[in-house]
């Protein structure tokens, strides 16, 4: 067989697998303060062949919740963004996800962290969809996404003292660094050394031989 065959073949079966994924997380009901909303999980995600794979904390209510595109429509968007240009990493070229895949809000409809059963009751379908994407780096964006993925491999890791720094996880390499939230800009992370964290991402690729994206390709 052509290994271009092969390849066509494993592509449309990840694909398969992830609609299949998609439409249950659209399906579920798990956590009643979330039966209003929807998962944040569809092809608008990224490309199932993606080899770095973002993990945010959950959809924004002004940004993904109404967008349904990962990272987009408000400041941490905006934020994120101009990170991914600084190392020349495009969206094409990434995966993104979050530990919990519907909007989290108060009863005044701000919006809020995730709780830990929210996140638990997501976390088969974050390990199923490290499981179908099969990425060589995960990059987790802030604590939450960082506790997340203890439910799927157990850590020991914190976000204060391994942000910034790469580490094995469970056969990948792992890079916890912290959300591009405008309050974590303001308060625990500013621009520099965000900017560094992303600097380190790219080192990551490098290292897993992540082709890179030249200025100007589409």
């Amino acid at each position: 067989m052509s290994p271009f065959i092969q390849i066509d073949k494993l592509k449309f079966v990840g694909q398969s697998q992830f609609a299949q994924l998609a439409a249950e997380a659209a399906a579920c009901r798990r956590c009643t303060a979330m039966c209003g909303r929807t998962a944040v999980l569809s092809d608008l995600n990224g490309s199932v062949a993606a080899r770095v794979m973002f993990v945010g904390e959950a959809p924004g209510r002004k940004g993904a919740d109404r967008t349904r595109v990962p990272f987009s429509g408000d400041q941490s968007g905006k934020n994120f963004d101009r990170f991914l240009s600084s190392i020349d990493l495009t969206r094409d070229q990434i995966f993104i996800t979050s530990a919990a895949l519907c909007n989290p809000r108060t009863a005044s409809g701000a919006n809020r962290k995730p709780t830990q059963t929210e996140v638990a009751n997501c976390s088969e379908f974050l390990r199923r969809t490290i499981q179908v994407i099969d990425p060589f780096i995960i990059v987790t964006l802030g604590s939450v996404a960082l506790e997340a993925l203890k439910r799927i491999k157990w850590h020991e890791l914190s976000l204060k003292e391994a942000a910034g720094k790469i580490v094995d996880w469970d056969g990948r390499l792992l890079v916890p660094i912290y959300h591009p939230s405008p309050q974590v800009l303001a308060s625990h992370r500013r621009e520099a050394a965000q900017l560094e964290d992303y600097r380190v991402v790219q080192q990551a690729m490098r290292l897993a031989r992540v082709p890179p994206v030249e200025r100007g390709a589409s």
